[in-house]
């Protein structure tokens, strides 16, 4: 049975923060929201807690998983960027955009696309999100929270409870954080837009 965390949206309790993230050390699961919708995250070296996500979103690694990161610092760790792709990242983050990249030797093989070895990297602009991996002190492994079932991610706590208390070990109560989606830019060759979400596509001349 998941725990139900109420964290303050614009003054998240370090109590509460610490807790969520001893669960995700240990290998646990969480809901938490973010800048565009509400996401499903665990530890980036823990297989199973992947696994556990791929199950409750019935998805393959076909469907990229997101690093989400506190900031740009990790990025030359965990994807390959230039000069100019690096600045362009700046200028968009944090805020409502995943991008794809080519991943480094650093990111787990099995967290990537099967094929062409890339991974989403995303920064929210959210205070618990930020929180959680400040504490975390490493990027979070992720994916939006939509079920198989539905059409549109789930943004009720308290819904959210309902349906995944069985699956998911903490459930973060951060308020209503919308329904729309990220914008998913494709920075592996050129810039590419593969979905037109929360992000506005104009920073990129799209």
């Amino acid at each position: 049975m998941s725990q139900l965390l109420a964290i303050h949206p614009d003054n998240p309790q370090d109590r509460l923060i610490k807790q969520a993230v001893e669960i995700i050390k240990k290998g646990g699961v969480i809901v938490y929201p973010t800048d565009s919708c509400y996401a499903l995250g665990c530890a980036l070296g823990n297989k199973t807690a992947m696994e556990r996500i791929l199950e409750i979103r019935k998805i393959d690694l076909k469907h990229h998983l997101t690093l989400m990161c506190a900031d740009l610092s990790d990025l030359g760790t965990y994807a390959k960027v230039d000069n100019s792709q690096f600045r362009q990242l700046k200028a968009a983050t944090p805020g409502g955009y995943t991008f794809i990249l080519q991943a480094t030797k650093e990111v787990p093989n099995r967290t990537l696309h099967p094929k062409r070895k890339t991974i989403g990297l995303r920064v929210p602009d959210n205070k618990i999100a930020l929180a959680l991996l400040a504490e975390l002190g490493e990027p979070m492994l992720s994916c939006t929270l939509m079920l198989p079932e539905d059409d549109k991610p789930l943004t009720d706590p308290y819904e959210i409870s309902d349906r995944l208390a069985h699956s998911v070990d903490v459930i973060i109560d951060g308020g209503w954080c919308g329904t729309e989606p990220t914008t998913v830019i494709d920075m592996t060759e050129g810039v590419e837009l593969i979905r037109a979400g929360k992000g506005d596509i104009s920073l990129f001349g799209l």
